[in-house]
């Protein structure tokens, strides 16, 4: 069978070579998509091997989403396929814990222009053809630490704070247009993040985390049915999303505080 033909709908997924966005992937290749998968590390040319097993075609795109030429590379293959992009799951993310003045300034930045400055360059790229055909469908993983000050991860939780009011702001813009914006938003999942974060020596480190398998399969539904957001993950991160809701921001800063701060570090509160 070919399953490389343009009859079959294309999904790009960024972050995709592990955790929520290889699930995000192999979710889209179980409901019959082609796939565009993007990502950094040496990891994104075996993820694409495992997704090709389900049958799919697999364009795999290794580039550093960091800077501008790095999300244009991506667009470059993209405009090579010559196929409209049915679905995109902008879900590439990092993070850098740690006091904010103790952390490098550099590393600061690249959270920003990971998390922040190549959605919305992605999104205006893409947006832009899927309005065009007024048909498509695209979600920007945020974080339920998108509604909590983060001490610890300042910048990190800003970030997804960003992208929160940024996918709301889309979502409603593009009302009647044919194309949705869904706000994807998972709280603590089993992924690498928290080692390449250096999250691993604090209590939300070592918290019970959510299958991330659950977070891409609720995240492909919502999207599919052009909700503006979803928190994904367990009954008990979605409860945990509301309570967090009901409290005041100086108190939701200060628990994130005791969940975040490195072990060994002096108590403020």
């Amino acid at each position: 069978m070919d399953t490389s033909g343009p009859a079959r709908p294309l999904a790009v997924v960024t972050g995709a070579s592990s955790g929520i966005g290889f699930e995000l992937a192999r979710t889209c290749a179980l409901h019959g998509y082609d796939l565009v998968v993007a990502a950094e590390d040496e990891l994104l040319d075996e993820s694409a091997a495992r997704l090709r097993v389900y049958g799919t075609a697999v364009h795999a795109v290794r580039t550093d989403l960091a800077t501008y030429d790095g999300v244009e590379v991506l667009m470059g293959q993209l405009r090579t396929l010559d196929r409209p992009v049915n679905a995109a799951f902008l879900n590439a993310g990092i993070a850098r814990a740690g006091a904010f003045l103790e952390t490098d300034l550099a590393d600061l930045a690249r959270v920003i222009d990971v998390n922040v400055s190549s959605t919305v360059h992605l999104a205006r790229r893409l947006l832009e053809g899927m309005t065009a055909r007024g048909a498509g469908r695209l979600l920007i993983t945020s974080s339920v630490a998108a509604e909590v000050p983060g001490p610890y991860n300042a910048v990190y939780n800003a970030s997804k704070s960003f992208l929160q009011s940024f996918a709301l702001a889309l979502h409603e813009e593009l009302r009647g247009t044919g194309v949705t914006v869904t706000s994807l938003l998972p709280g603590t999942t089993d992924t690498p993040f928290f080692v390449q974060a250096g999250l691993l020596d604090t209590r939300l480190g070592r918290s019970k985390k959510d299958d991330p398998a659950l977070v891409a399969r609720q995240a492909f539904r919502a999207l599919m049915a052009g909700r503006s957001s979803q928190v994904a993950g367990s009954v008990r991160t979605r409860a945990q999303e509301l309570a967090t809701r009901a409290l005041p921001l100086g108190t939701r800063a200060a628990l994130h505080s005791r969940w975040a701060r490195p072990h060994g570090s002096p108590s403020h509160l």
